[in-house]
């Protein structure tokens, strides 16, 4: 029995949602429109205000597609209406990020300057030299984003430099320790 799948999605005000033939949804809202080919296999019901995803039979694999379908729908109507966010921080001295025209450019410590280059779908901002907020409707599409901005300088556990996301949790190891016998 899927849990998730089971939930029903509440649409909020100024959010329409609309079923196509062959499952392909779209979502419109005030933060813009976002389109999704889902398996032919499950029934998207959108009744009023509230939207459900029904499945056929209890195989494995069509539960699996249940729970995942709703998920994806719940974060469609969810990022329409209010949008995805993600913080990072940059640690280590002289670390900070700039941006210029539609390049992401960071001094993270290396003999050169990183380029990243900005997508469409993604708004990037940088708060401070040392925050960076991504943001965006595809949550897809804003993780991915900020997964490559902290892979250009993963946080090192000894001294803790690098990109990470605000309020994570970077496990320390103590390193040598000088004068041992």
């Amino acid at each position: 029995m899927s849990r998730i799948g089971n939930k029903t999605i509440t649409v909020p005000a100024g959010v329409e949602v609309i079923v196509a033939s062959g499952n392909e949804v779209t979502v419109k809202g005030p933060k813009g429109t976002l389109t999704r080919q889902f398996a032919p296999m499950l029934e998207i019901k959108v009744e009023g205000a509230e939207c459900h995803v029904v499945r056929p039979n209890d195989e494995k694999h069509v539960k699996q597609l249940h729970g995942t379908t709703r998920a994806l729908l719940h974060n469609m109507v969810v990022g329409v209406s209010e949008g995805f966010e993600k913080r990072l921080e940059l640690v280590g001295i002289g670390f900070r990020s700039a941006i210029s025209g539609n390049k992401l450019t960071l001094n993270i410590g290396y003999s050169h300057q990183v380029e990243i280059t900005l997508v469409d779908d993604v708004k990037v901002v940088c708060e401070t030299p040392t925050e960076i907020v991504v943001s965006g409707i595809d949550k897809q599409k804003v993780g991915e984003f900020a997964a490559n901005i902290r892979a250009a300088r993963k946080p090192e556990p000894y001294k803790g430099k690098g990109i990470r996301y605000k309020g994570e949790y970077v496990r320390r190891k103590e390193g040598k320790t000088a004068g041992k016998k």
